[in-house]
C-alpha cells in the first residue's frame, strides 16, 4: 500500500457485492488490515457500498473491530459490551455516542499529557543533576566510546580486536579500552557508595 498523506481528505473506498474493498486513492484492492492500519496512522477515509453509493464506513469500523477482538488480545471488556448492549433502545442511546466519543478523547489527551510529564521528569526531574542522571549521562559516553572503539575508522569493514580493517594503531584502541574498564571501576564504585 502506497504512503498516503494525511492531509489530502477522506479517501474513498468502495465496497463490492464480492466483499472486495478498492481503495480508490492507490487503484488497489485491499483488505480490513490495510483499514485498520490506515486508522493507527490518522488517515481518514470513507467506504462506501459501490452499487449504492451509501456510505457503510460505521459499518466496516464495526467490523474492524470484531477481527481485532477475535484475535485474542480482547480490549473491550464483558461487562462493557453488556452495557453497550443494554443502551440500545433505551430513552438514552441518543447520548452515548457523544459521551464515549469524549471519553475517549479525553483519555487520549492524558495519554499524551502522562507520556510528556514522564520524559520532562527524566530530563528535568528530580533525576536531574544527581548522581544518577550523571550516571547515566557517563554510561551513555561509554556506550558512545565503545561503539566508536569498535567502529573501524573510515568505513572500512575491520575485525575489532585483531589488529585487521582499517589500520589504527592496536596500542590507541587497547587504551580506549583500559579507560573505559577504569571509567566503569569508577562508576561501580560510586554505585556501590549509593546502595
Amino acid at each position: 500500500m502506497k504512503k498516503q498523506n494525511a492531509g489530502v481528505g477522506p479517501v474513498v473506498i468502495k465496497k463490492y457485492a464480492n466483499r472486495r474493498l478498492y481503495n480508490t486513492e492507490t487503484s488497489s484492492y485491499i483488505t480490513l488490515e490495510h483499514l485498520a492500519a490506515m486508522t493507527r496512522e490518522g488517515r481518514d477515509f470513507k467506504v462506501v457500498d459501490a452499487k449504492t453509493d451509501e456510505d457503510i464506513t460505521h459499518t466496516i469500523l464495526t467490523q474492524i473491530i470484531m477481527e481485532e477482538e477475535s484475535r485474542g488480545e480482547t480490549m473491550l471488556p464483558v461487562n462493557f459490551l453488556r452495557q453497550l448492549i443494554a443502551m440500545y433502545g433505551d430513552s438514552m442511546q441518543a447520548m452515548v455516542p457523544g459521551y464515549l466519543e469524549a471519553s475517549m478523547e479525553s483519555f487520549r489527551r492524558n495519554q499524551e499529557q502522562f507520556k510528556s510529564a514522564v520524559e520532562g521528569a527524566l530530563a528535568q526531574g528530580p533525576f536531574a543533576g544527581t548522581p544518577l542522571a550523571e550516571m547515566a549521562k557517563r554510561n551513555m559516553a561509554m556506550l558512545d566510546a565503545a561503539t566508536k572503539a569498535f567502529k573501524p575508522e573510515g568505513g572500512a569493514a575491520g575485525h575489532a580486536g585483531t589488529g585487521m580493517g582499517s589500520g589504527a594503531a592496536p596500542a590507541s584502541k587497547d587504551a580506549e579500552i583500559a579507560d573505559l574498564k577504569a571509567e566503569l571501576a569508577s562508576l561501580k564504585a560510586k554505585v556501590d557508595k549509593l546502595g
